[in-house]
């Protein structure tokens, strides 16, 4: 049965653009929505229409003096000279056009989903272009200017007196929002991503447990890379119901960067399709179970986004709309037909990966081994029901 599921969403959100040759290409929220229409899953009455994000709303993370110099850079003429002492003007963060209010209106559209769920009005909302987790209070940083989901956390936490979960699987370690609410035990952030030993950002330790009565309360899942399905999801189901039953959150809230496919070529992660079929399924599970259902999804990383993102996004929406996808469909023709043209590369015919269609890979057994070490060591630390 189809569940009130909101799917935030605005043309305008195609502004977030760094440039032709940048990796992070919002086109793909285009051709997920394409993907999704034609699989028959996704009706203009699913739609809601983001709003931009307040200064104030904004400050709740940001250093105002940050959110001054964001607005100018993207109204100067010429190149604002503290602009890279904010990491912005970087190879990773250029400056654009109008970056502010193309920033603050993924923010916008990420706390409209919160207050769409937190008001009862939608049991779910998605928000793709949101999962900006890279952003600090006073920095730009991995493609991420304003940080949606700590902005959104402390939104929560303001509005609504919420505990949080926060839950992102990412293959790139949710930094931003880990250090944003280090020390404040009523946000439990969880982060499953590659080793931070061959991958920016270079943290997301076990070690990094939280500070001072936030202690506990941040926990990292680093994998080896070249982690394939198997040993990812067993990482997955092994911690997430045992930190999410101990938290108790009000609302869970997730980021869904899909690059930990073995397409992804920022990332050196295994995966298929597959583990995106699995993620939203338990998240969405224990939030019915903790929390009333109360779940708000952004989307985050992925840099194939001819073969992976759509389809992996239009997994999680199927899933948190409840119309999840057992089988392995053909996606349409008239799809892939409109895309080929331009892809450099040959598109999927299925919404996931056929059997065997990756080799294994030689270190399989290594690699499982040191991610059951991982696996075991972060359960010793914690929070446990």
């Amino acid at each position: 049965m189809k569940i009130k599921t909101a799917f935030i969403y605005s043309d305008e959100y195609l502004q977030y653009f760094f440039n032709d040759d940048h990796p992070f290409n919002q086109r793909r929220l285009v051709m997920t929505m394409d993907l999704l229409r034609m699989m028959g899953l996704l009706d203009d009455s699913d739609i809601v229409a983001p709003r931009i994000a307040k200064d104030e709303e904004l400050a709740l993370v940001h250093d105002q003096q940050y959110i001054d110099v964001v607005r100018k850079c993207g109204h100067a003429e010429r190149e604002v000279a503290i602009a890279s002492s904010f990491g912005l003007g970087t190879e990773d963060c250029p400056i654009f056009p109008n970056m502010h209010e193309a920033t603050a209106l993924t923010v916008g559209g990420t706390l409209h989903a919160a207050d769409l769920v937190m008001s009862g009005e939608y049991r779910h909302a998605v928000n793709l272009a949101g999962g900006l987790h890279h952003g600090f209070r006073g920095r730009a940083s991995g493609f991420c200017i304003y940080n949606d989901c700590s902005v959104a956390i402390a939104y929560l936490r303001k509005e609504y007196d919420a505990r949080v979960l926060y839950i992102d699987t990412d293959a790139h370690h949710g930094d931003g929002v880990q250090w944003a609410f280090y020390d404040d035990p009523n946000v439990l952030t969880l982060s499953f991503h590659e080793t931070g030993k061959y991958l920016f950002p270079g943290t997301g330790n076990i070690t990094e447990r939280g500070d001072g009565q936030g202690y506990g309360f941040s926990v990292n899942v680093p994998l080896d890379a070249f982690t394939e399905d198997d040993s990812w999801l067993e990482a997955y189901y092994s911690i997430l119901p045992t930190v999410a039953r101990g938290f108790k959150p009000d609302v869970i809230l997730t980021q869904n960067g899909c690059d930990s496919h073995t397409f992804d070529p920022l990332t050196h992660l295994s995966a298929s399709m597959r583990i995106y079929q699995e993620i939203p399924k338990l998240a969405r599970e224990l939030a019915d179970e903790l929390c009333d259902g109360r779940l708000i999804a952004t989307g985050g990383g992925g840099y194939d986004i001819w073969r992976v993102v759509p389809r992996a996004w239009s997994l999680l929406w199927a899933e948190l709309s409840g119309q999840r996808i057992v089988d392995n469909l053909p996606l349409p023709n008239a799809w892939i037909q409109k895309y080929q043209e331009e892809s450099p590369v040959q598109l999927a015919s299925t919404i996931l990966d056929p059997e065997g269609l990756f080799p294994p890979i030689p270190r399989r057994e290594e690699i499982t081994s040191k991610n059951k070490k991982t696996i075991e060591k972060v359960l010793l630390y914690c929070p446990k029901g």
